[in-house]
């Protein structure tokens, strides 16, 4: 699964390497926090994983951006709210995805979600080109049957698309309302308080376990401290144009994450299948 910050348009003319590798880091440190936290699943469940995730990653973003709280509207705090709705259904139903299908997979019916958002917003019959080239890897990802596929582990990606979807845009909305990272860390603050209560009635005293404190912690740092950080130094130094080109390489890393840390291997069609999903992404990012 991807998260991901406002994209703010303050780029220089050229891209460095840094910013490039920043990026690429960020992307890396997403997905193999994805394959840390599946190999927690069966110590603390789903939604245990989830809410250690977003509790741990609320406090410490808390603590550094120390958001004020007076002074909003109404409607400030209801966006804040939408986007605390998003991410945890977000993350919750890319984790309930992650469990039953492989990683690559899950995140490459993820990305379907902001693909078709910029499709819609570019408004221009090439877009549609793209989304036809996702179309087909789709298809192709059901090519060998359900069976393996999993109805269940796919309906939770395609969920977990429309809530990253929405994130995107209450992303954007939030943070033209709050300063710095304020209304992220209020929305990480709602999104732990929405999913900590089902993973303790999941888990109980299982997410006390210092291994399992320990590895919850992890998946914070990589999942979602780690690649803020990441995304907002690499932002300053290249055009979000280049940075969407660069993210949509989420797929493939899942791919290796999924490979190296959990043992999970793809067919050629399916494969192919990522490969036709990553180019409609670039594509996308590279027409609007």
């Amino acid at each position: 699964m991807t998260d991901t910050l406002p994209r703010i348009e303050t780029a220089p003319r050229r891209t460095s390497s840094t910013a490039v590798g920043l990026v690429l880091a960020g992307a890396l440190s997403v997905q193999f926090g994805s394959a840390v936290a599946a190999l927690l699943f069966p110590k603390a469940g789903v939604a245990g994983v989830v809410a250690l995730r977003l509790t741990i990653a609320a406090v410490l973003m808390l603590l550094v951006c120390r958001p004020r709280l007076r002074g909003h509207r109404r409607a400030d705090w209801l966006l804040v709210a939408g986007f605390a709705v998003a991410l945890a259904g977000m993350n919750t139903l890319i984790y309930q995805a992650i469990d039953r299908i492989p990683l690559g997979t899950a995140v490459t019916i993820e990305v379907l979600g902001p693909l078709l958002l910029s499709v819609v917003m570019a408004r221009r019959a090439a877009s549609w080109l793209w989304a036809g080239f996702a179309a087909t890897g789709v298809v192709l990802l059901g090519y060998q049957g359900f069976e393996r596929l999993n109805p269940a582990g796919a309906a939770y990606a395609l969920g977990a698309a429309v809530m990253w979807a929405a994130y995107i845009v209450f992303s954007a909305r939030t943070g033209r309302r709050f300063p710095k990272a304020d209304g992220l860390a209020l929305a990480m603050a709602g999104a732990a308080l929405l999913t900590l209560p089902f993973g303790v009635a999941a888990s109980g005293t299982a997410l006390l376990h210092p291994a399992t404190l320990a590895l919850g912690a992890a998946v914070a740092m990589l999942s979602s401290v780690l690649p803020y950080t990441l995304e907002l130094l690499a932002l300053r130094r290249m055009a979000t144009a280049t940075f969407g080109v660069l993210t949509s390489l989420g797929p493939a890393i899942a791919v290796l994450a999924g490979f190296l840390v959990l043992g999970q291997r793809l067919t050629w069609v399916e494969l192919l299948a990522v490969a036709l999903v990553i180019a409609a992404s670039v594509g996308a990012v590279r027409t609007r």
